[in-house]
């Protein structure tokens, strides 16, 4: 038995593991009795979905479904696959997987793959079975940009994660500060995590309220290496925190979030940013990226590392080289205090403010619920295959929100707000 495949639960907190699993089923996902629910999850955090179910059922879910993945079988394609592998997707399981949506069901994913996992590996050959991937997860990942049903993202400590994030650990005490690190940012470290929850959700609210009263025509960042204008959408709205899906149930998407964010206009971003957290994508990491936009689309692309993965990236679709998500976090937020890299989007974007290549979410405009996809794209939403966030603020960043008129209002100065 290797050290990897062993029981690694030992050094986590059952408390605080408890506490995750139940603000997992009554905030992240307000599950409703009756309702079923969905899980995917790496098999190195089965102690977690255990409890997950066992939170769902006390709630009174119909029936908990998990899809497992595993690290071993995922290289196992990669080593001994025929060609034509890496062209192809389970699409039969994702057409099953929107249909669990349109009847209703909830949706949880527990991540904790370990990031680096395919670095090793031909990025041809990762990237084909990524866009083959994407293109086959479209009916459900529709269900869910599109907020059809509740649906929440958690975090559990695989060992290789841990040993990213604190490579000078031994693997048990790793895992151990990596959980402690989960259990903060996720607000379960103290006697009464739903209360916390719910008053760091009226936080954001207050947030997101003010930023859609200004209705901002766009925004500007300027510090180092950076002067870009983000155009806004026509009728955006701002979201963060909690947020109502179309079936009624009020959601926290993730657990943890800092973000409040919006959608900016696919044809009206100008200029050049830099990004000022590395990007780990795919098994490869992605650090210093550089980008100039015309008229809403990338025309270069740099990186001081994983540039070829970018560049495929990039050519994913015509919607891969344009913005879906624009989101502002302040840098003094938990995660960035930690003064840990992550590794992981779910914990990196909430240290700092940041932008997504790819698909919008029709949530962030007014009455997006009614509104049909030509009519999302002609307000200025984009539309992709991929859905991918990268890091752009820190403590030197200054952001304007600009109205029509051009009068400027500040919003954020060395990356606080304003």
């Amino acid at each position: 038995m290797t050290v990897h495949e062993r029981n690694i639960s030992a050094p986590i907190d059952p408390v605080k593991l408890e506490r995750l699993a139940e603000v997992a089923v009554k905030v992240g996902l307000q599950l409703k009795a009756g309702q079923d629910l969905l899980v995917t999850a790496p098999t190195a955090a089965l102690p977690l979905l255990r409890k997950i179910a066992e939170h769902a059922y006390k709630a009174g879910a119909g029936l908990v479904t998990p899809i497992l993945s595993d690290d071993v079988v995922t290289l196992s394609r990669y080593r001994f696959a025929p060609e034509d592998s890496f062209d192809r997707a389970a699409g039969w399981l994702y057409e099953g997987m929107a249909k669990a949506f349109d009847a209703n069901t909830a949706r949880l994913a527990i991540v904790g793959d370990n990031p680096m996992l395919l670095s090793g590996e031909d990025p041809t050959k990762v990237a084909r079975a990524s866009k083959a991937n994407s293109i086959a997860y479209q009916p459900a990942l529709q269900k869910i940009v599109n907020f059809d049903v509740n649906w929440n993202i958690i975090a559990y400590p695989n060992a290789a994660w841990a040993k990213l994030v604190f490579p000078g650990d031994e693997e048990d005490v790793a895992v151990a500060k990596l959980a402690e690190a989960i259990f903060a940012a996720s607000r379960v470290d103290n006697d009464d995590p739903i209360s916390a929850w719910h008053k760091h959700n009226a936080a954001l609210r207050s947030r997101t309220e003010w930023l859609s009263g200004q209705r901002f025509h766009a925004l500007h960042y300027s510090g180092p290496g950076t002067d870009l204008t983000v155009g806004l959408a026509d009728g955006h709205e701002w979201v963060g925190g909690a947020s109502t899906s179309k079936n009624g149930i009020t959601c926290n998407p993730n657990i943890p979030t800092e973000e409040v964010f919006t959608t900016p206009h696919a044809r009206r971003v100008s200029g050049h940013v830099v990004s000022t957290k590395p990007l780990s994508y795919q098994g490869s990491l992605i650090d210093g990226i550089a980008v100039r936009f015309e008229e809403g689309r990338i025309v270069e692309a740099k990186a001081t590392r994983g540039e070829e993965v970018l560049n495929k990236v990039l050519d994913t679709d015509e919607g891969a080289r344009r913005l879906g998500e624009v989101a502002l976090v302040p840098h003094s937020s938990p995660i960035s205090k930690s003064g840990l890299l992550f590794f992981n989007t779910l914990f990196d974007e909430n240290a700092a403010s940041h932008i997504a290549l790819g698909q919008c979410y029709s949530k962030c405009f007014v009455g997006g619920d009614k509104l049909t996809p030509e009519q999302i794209a002609a307000q200025g939403g984009n539309k992709s295959f991929i859905h991918i966030d990268w890091m752009i603020g820190s403590d030197k960043i200054d952001i304007d929100g600009v109205h029509a008129d051009g009068r400027r209002v500040p919003v954020f100065r060395k990356g606080e707000w304003a």
